[in-house]
């Protein structure tokens, strides 16, 4: 029999399957509709019972080439067992969305007594695997490796360098389905590359050699308890109990003078002043000094997760900007851990997080970094100032206010998952950290015209947070809550205040904290320390108060403001201005041609690429170069109550 081709066999047997039937013509109206299939979820709901028996954990994280790391699980199994769902964590505290990977999970086996078993992904619960147990099977044993990238792409972490590990166990680790995480019990241990250190706030260290084990934990307190390892390590201890455990890309980068050293150990102090209790038996600042791991600022009960650029303690004054980090992750130990927001609270890492204080979770706690800094000294007072400048300047341009409340931004991190936008000033981000901030900042100043001085936001945080001094447990909260403590404080219609300024859309850029504290929002040619900070490390030149774009060193466009005069002249993403006026671009260039058409008729020409198409485009803008700043107000006589606010506490100063 003659071969057909193959194309033209598909195609007769298409023609065969599919032909029209002379007999069966459809009849008008009597089209074809499918019925619904009801989901069910065959991954059990967390019950608060104990899982029996203890998890064992052993990670092989030696692999600093290709960055796998090979974790071997072994999972004890109730008698009568026939089906057993291991979960990989997905909705993780602190990260405010559905944050797990399971895609950088691989090489996935299950063995029981030596033999591999089968296993399935639910196909409703794609973070479940579901693993067929033999009769008389006492444990199941997971082999897996954990492949993290090895190169920083959107969206992607660098977790392993050839001097630094950032570990953290909800990538890698499983755990059973049906129960509480804080009654699963499990034993961790690690294998580091030779002449490594690990810091963690994890109990019990056992070293041998490179392998490092801890004592028995439960699986909430074993994701709670990231480790940062490092070829160059170094610990400082700055409390009782408070260490900063360091980890560096180079020995140098380690080298702190002691009244550097001395701000943290000021940082302790004012937190202890501020918040009255601590929720936490010891703490580890895990802190990595690198350019080449992916950064991080992420909060635990009894340690931060954080990284600095490799400069921030050596050369201290450039990298004053960059430091906040580490008072605000610190203060989270009491404001999102110890304190959340009830529905941020959850049994298991399945069941979704609603995220609707946030506001309160991260816009006080962004707050309280930034007041916490300027106590310490762990950032200069000009440099705290000059971010409050940035969080209300930025607002002046961010036409996304107009629409969109802070409280829905709140939602942000779960629909947008923290992927970059087209047009930020317009959609809006996670503003819920800086003009909550703001807001919280106001709230202070209200306290503190209303009290005559007496009392200020450090009073709702000694009776919001400063309870029960010893106790890490949860303690979660609601918006009545919030409300009726700071009434506590000071009797004030919080509720409007609230609803007006974080529920509401279209509101005034907020300014009235500044304004009661003695100081106001002006606009100057020259950056403030803490925007010319960020601009110098990343080599950008941002125009956005002014022009309204943000340009990288060859003048192209990382960002234009939507309604800005830029934008109307349609510079847009992904351009590059090649001349200004006639001159070849540069960053020099562009802001002398803003500075010389202040106050004239003449518009801007900007020579532009896009793709392979060259434009001049007419920039309609005369105000000059603009930067926000915060001024003290001149009629003001002595401290103004932002002074006290940012004033040290530590020896009961500040109201």
């Amino acid at each position: 029999m003659t071969k057909l081709p193959l194309l033209l066999c598909g195609a007769a047997l298409f023609a065969a399957t599919f032909a029209p039937v002379a007999d069966a013509q459809v009849q008008p109206g009597t089209n074809t509709f499918p019925a619904n299939i009801p989901v069910t979820r065959a991954v059990p709901d967390p019950q608060d019972t104990p899982y029996p028996g203890t998890i064992t954990v052993d990670i092989d994280a030696t692999d600093i080439v290709s960055g796998a790391e090979r974790i071997t699980e072994t999972v004890p199994v109730a008698p009568g067992t026939h089906q057993l769902a291991l979960l990989l964590p997905e909705w993780i505290p602190g990260h405010h969305s559905r944050g797990g990977l399971p895609a950088e999970l691989n090489a996935v086996h299950f063995t029981a007594d030596g033999k591999d078993l089968t296993w399935h992904r639910d196909p409703i619960d794609t973070y479940a695997y579901v693993i067929d147990v033999p009769e008389g099977a006492q444990t199941v044993v997971a082999r897996m490796i954990h492949t993290p990238a090895v190169k920083q792409e959107p969206g992607d972490r660098v977790t392993v360098t050839r001097e630094i590990i950032n570990l953290e166990w909800n990538e890698m680790v499983l755990y059973p389905a049906g129960h509480y995480v804080r009654q699963i019990k499990v034993k961790p241990s690690v294998t580091f590359p030779d002449g490594w250190t690990a810091f963690t706030a994890l109990d019990g260290k056992a070293q041998t050699a490179n392998r490092y084990a801890w004592d028995v934990t439960d699986f909430e307190t074993l994701v709670d308890s990231p480790i940062f390892a490092g070829r160059f390590a170094q610990r400082f201890p700055i409390g009782e109990g408070i260490f900063i455990d360091a980890v560096a890309d180079k020995p140098e980068d380690l080298v702190i003078k002691p009244e550097h050293l001395e701000t943290y150990r000021n940082l302790v102090k004012e937190a202890d002043a501020a918040f009255g209790a601590r929720h936490f038996d010891h703490y580890d600042f895990l802190l990595g000094f690198t350019d080449r791991l992916s950064g991080v600022g992420l909060e635990h009960h009894r340690s931060n997760e954080s990284t600095y650029l490799p400069k921030a303690w050596t050369d201290w004054t450039t990298f004053d900007w960059d430091r906040n980090v580490v008072p605000h992750e610190y203060t989270h130990s009491w404001d999102g851990k110890y304190r959340r927001p009830a529905q941020l609270w959850t049994p298991d890492y399945r069941q979704p997080m609603v995220d609707d204080l946030l506001w309160v979770y991260e816009g006080q706690t962004q707050f309280w970094g930034l007041v916490l800094a300027a106590r310490s000294g762990v950032q200069s007072k000009p440099v705290v100032l000059g971010e409050f400048a940035a969080y209300a300047g930025g607002f002046t341009v961010t036409a996304g206010r107009e629409w969109r409340s802070v409280e829905d931004t709140t939602f942000d991190p779960v629909f947008a998952s923290r992927r970059p936008k087209p047009f930020p000033s317009l959609s809006r981000g996670e503003d819920y950290y800086t003009e909550g901030a703001l807001v919280w900042l106001e709230a202070d100043q209200i306290i503190r015209d209303g009290t005559g001085g007496k009392r200020g936001l450090d009073d709702f945080a000694h009776a919001f947070y400063g309870m029960r001094n010893g106790d890490w447990g949860v303690l979660p909260y609601t918006r009545a809550d919030v409300v009726a403590t700071l009434n506590s404080v000071y009797p004030y219609d919080w509720e409007a205040f609230f609803k007006k300024r974080i529920d509401s859309p279209g509101q005034p850029v907020p300014l009235a904290g500044f304004e009661r504290g003695g100081y106001h929002l002006v606009w100057k040619s020259e950056p403030n320390p803490y925007d010319q900070g960020r601009m110098t490390e990343s080599k950008l030149l941002s125009l956005g108060y002014s022009l309204g774009v943000t340009l990288d060193h060859d003048g192209k466009v990382m960002s234009s403001l939507w309604g800005s005069p830029a934008f109307k002249a349609g510079v847009v993403p992904g351009m590059q201005v090649i001349a200004v006026n006639g001159d070849a671009y540069d960053a020099d260039t562009i802001k002398a041609a803003i500075t010389a058409a202040k106050g004239t008729d003449r518009p801007i020409a900007l020579l532009v690429k896009r793709d392979s198409r060259y434009d001049t485009i007419s920039v309609t803008y005369h105000d000059g170069l603009r930067y926000p700043w915060l001024e003290r107000d001149p009629a003001g006589k002595g401290p103004g109550g932002l002074d006290l606010l940012l004033a040290p506490h530590r020896n009961g100063a500040g109201h």
